[in-house]
């Protein structure tokens, strides 16, 4: 049977923080400015780009930093500087902001579809090889969180997941909307080959990944094994 938990809870997004974060007008000003400097900057001249105070700009950079949008490292021994402390530049970092409410998994669905285009064996059609390669993924996936003991992959990946009675887990988000619409049989025949992938890596043979479409949901359900037909 399944747990009797009702919900699961999602985790931060970092996404959301990073937003959060570049959400005040000097921030975002000088986050605009060492992005498009495309090479280290100091605090002066951050704090120059913006027209504030050196330790202002200190105090908007390290919060840049927490959330994940700028990187900090000191000038490289034999640059030209003071006496002193060496100071530290700021770079932006490579990490993409994507916000989805809800939730939307499109590069995981473009991902598992260029790796079908480019592994296609003999003797498969294309949706034979994406849902191969989704069932794949889904098991690496749930491998990765039994291993490493992190729980709740279904609310991170923003399936919404809703405990609808004691063997059934509903997916009240559909990652992969508005794709899914488009291409009902092909996307929800890899989102469940995904989820019962993810199932047999996380090592719980007693449920089971079910097609059960509902308008505004997700067209599969989590169901206890011996609550399949």
């Amino acid at each position: 049977m399944m747990s009797k938990a009702s919900t699961i809870q999602p985790e931060p997004d970092p996404a959301i923080r990073a937003v959060a974060a570049l959400d005040d007008p000097l921030r975002r000003g000088m986050f605009r400015f060492i992005r498009l400097s495309r090479q280290p900057v100091t605090r002066e001249a951050a704090a120059a780009s913006v027209g504030i105070s050196r330790k202002l700009a200190a105090f908007h950079l390290d919060k840049l930093v927490e959330a994940g949008v700028l990187r900090a490292n000191y000038e490289p021994v034999g640059s030209v500087r003071k006496v002193g402390r060496t100071p530290k530049v700021y770079e932006a970092t490579d990490t993409d902001i994507n916000i989805n409410i809800p939730p939307r998994q499109h590069e995981l669905l473009a991902d598992i579809l260029l790796e079908a285009v480019l592994t296609e064996g003999k003797g498969e059609d294309a949706r034979q090889a994406a849902t191969r390669v989704a069932g794949q993924r889904g098991r690496d996936l749930g491998t990765r969180e039994r291993h490493h003991r992190r729980p709740a992959a279904l609310a991170r990946l923003g399936f919404e997941p809703t405990r609808d009675s004691p063997v059934c887990l509903r997916l009240r988000n559909c990652p992969f909307h508005p794709l899914a619409d488009k291409a009902p049989e092909l996307v929800c025949g890899m989102n469940e080959a995904f989820l019962t992938g993810m199932l047999a890596g996380l090592g719980t043979p007693r449920v089971r990944a079910v097609l059960a479409p509902r308008p505004g949901e997700c067209c599969v359900q989590l169901r206890a094994a011996s609550a399949v037909n």
